[in-house]
C-alpha cells in the first residue's frame, strides 16, 4: 500500500535530469550515478551493521558474547579507515576528470559516446541575454533573434555565450547541459549538443525578482529540415531588433510571449555585454582601454551610468535620479595654422567642444583676446583656477 502511494506521488515528477537528451547532460548524469554508487558502498553496510548490532546485542539476548574490556582491534580499525579512504580517492579521481571533461567552456569533442565531432564542423553560435523577466536569444550568423524560444539542430554542437542586462540569472536547460550563470557586464560560455529531437523546458535557476516564476522558455531539438522551417518562420516575422527596440524589450515584464525578430543589429550583443546600448554611452571595453592608458582623471567619474531599470525602486519611479554620463571625450584643439604656437595644455579651448557631466562650460566667451593671451603665458595651475 505504501509503495503504491509513493509511486502515485512520484508519477507527476519529471525525471529529465536522470534521462537527458543531450550528451553533456548524459555524462553529468553518469557522474552523479557513479558518485552515488561509490558512497552507497559505505552507507549501505553501515546502516545494515547498525541494525544488526542493535538486534544482536539487545538487552534481552542472553546468548550474545559479552566483552566489557575489549577496546581495540587492528583488523577492525583497518576496515573502518581503509574503506572510506579508498572511496574518497575514487570520488576525487572521477570528480577531477569529470570537472575537466565537462568544463562548460570546453568545446564539444563528441556528439555521443560512439560518435565524435566531424572535423570542420561549425558549431551553432547562440548569444543569450537574460532580461527582466525573459530570455533573448540572438543567432549572429543567421541574423535573427527570438524571445523565450530556442531551437537547434540535432547532432550539431552549440556554443552559447551568455550575459545579463541587469541582475544575475542562471541559464539552465536540464535536458541539454548543466546551468551556467548570466551576469551583467560579463560573458560566460556553455558548450552543448542535443541528441534527441523534441521540445524541452528551459528556465532561470537563480531567483531574480518578482517575475522570476515566468522566466521560462521552450527549447526545440530538431532535425535539419525542421530547423530550416523554424528559421523561415522567424525570418518571416519582419520585426527588426535594433538598439531602440532592445531598450524597450529590456524593460521588466512578466509572462512575456514568444517573439521573433527577422533582423538584428550586428553590434547589439557587444553593446549589451559592455552596457552601452543607450546611444552616446561609453562602452566598458573602451573605458578599460582608457584606464589602461592612464585614465580620464575626474572627468571619468561620471562615465558609469546607473541603469534606469536596475533596481525595483527605480523602475519607472518619478523619484529616480536622471541618467548622467560623459557622452564624449573632450580634446584640446590644435592651434590654427599660422597662429601663435601656444602650449597644448594652455591653449584657450573652444567652449562649444566641451560636453559631458562634470565638465562645466568655462566662461571663455567673456574673456578678451588680450586676457586669453596673458593667461596662455601664465602658470598652468593659476590658469585653470581662473577658468
Amino acid at each position: 500500500m505504501v509503495s503504491c502511494l509513493l509511486l502515485t506521488m512520484l508519477s507527476g515528477c519529471n525525471a529529465v535530469v536522470l534521462d537527458p537528451a543531450g550528451d553533456v547532460a548524459l555524462q553529468q548524469r553518469n557522474l552523479l550515478a557513479a558518485s552515488t554508487g561509490l558512497m552507497l558502498l559505505i552507507i549501505i553496510p553501515v546502516i545494515a551493521l547498525t541494525l544488526l548490532f542493535a538486534w544482536r546485542y539487545r538487552a534481552s539476548n542472553q546468548t550474545a558474547r559479552y566483552e566489557p574490556d575489549w577496546d581495540h582491534s587492528t583488523q577492525l580499525e583497518l576496515i573502518i579507515w581503509a574503506s572510506p579512504l579508498l572511496i574518497i580517492i575514487c570520488l576525487g579521481a572521477i570528480t577531477w576528470v569529470g570537472t575537466h571533461i565537462l568544463d562548460p567552456y570546453r568545446p564539444i569533442e563528441r556528439i555521443s559516446s560512439s560518435e565524435a565531432v566531424a572535423p570542420g564542423t561549425k558549431p551553432l553560435v547562440v548569444q543569450v541575454v537574460a532580461l527582466d523577466w525573459k530570455w533573448l536569444f540572438i543567432y549572429p550568423e543567421l541574423g535573427v533573434a527570438t524571445v523565450n524560444e530556442l531551437a537547434a539542430p540535432v547532432g550539431r554542437p552549440i556554443d552559447f555565450v551568455i550575459t545579463s542586462s541587469s541582475v544575475m540569472n542562471s541559464f539552465y536547460v536540464p535536458a541539454l547541459a548543466g546551468q551556467i550563470y548570466a551576469m551583467p557586464g560579463m560573458e560566460t560560455k556553455l558548450h552543448a549538443v542535443i541528441n534527441k529531437a523534441g521540445e524541452y523546458q528551459g528556465f532561470s535557476a537563480n531567483y531574480s525578482g518578482a517575475g522570476f516564476s515566468d522566466m521560462r522558455f521552450r527549447f526545440h531539438g530538431q532535425d535539419s529540415a525542421e530547423f530550416d522551417q523554424w528559421l523561415s518562420r522567424v525570418k518571416d516575422a519582419g520585426e527588426t531588433l535594433d538598439r531602440d527596440r532592445y531598450l524597450q524589450l529590456e524593460r521588466p515584464t512578466e509572462a512575456e510571449p514568444v517573439r521573433y525578430f527577422s533582423a538584428v543589429a550586428p553590434d547589439l550583443y557587444h553593446a549589451v555585454v559592455n552596457m552601452c546600448v543607450q546611444p552616446g554611452k561609453m562602452c566598458m571595453d573602451e573605458m578599460t582601454r582608457i584606464d589602461a592608458a592612464g585614465g580620464l582623471g575626474l572627468a571619468g567619474v561620471n562615465n558609469v551610468i546607473p541603469l534606469e531599470y536596475d533596481k525595483y525602486a527605480r523602475r519607472g519611479s518619478p523619484l529616480g535620479m536622471p541618467p548622467s554620463m560623459v557622452a564624449s571625450l573632450c580634446e584640446v584643439p590644435k592651434p590654427p595654422a599660422g597662429g601663435t604656437n601656444y602650449s597644448s595644455r594652455l591653449w584657450p579651448r573652444d567652449p562649444a567642444g566641451l560636453a559631458g557631466a562634470g565638465l562645466p562650460r568655462p566662461p571663455l566667451s567673456r574673456l578678451r583676446a588680450a586676457d586669453a593671451a596673458a593667461l596662455a603665458t601664465s602658470n598652468p595651475i593659476e590658469h585653470d583656477k581662473q577658468l
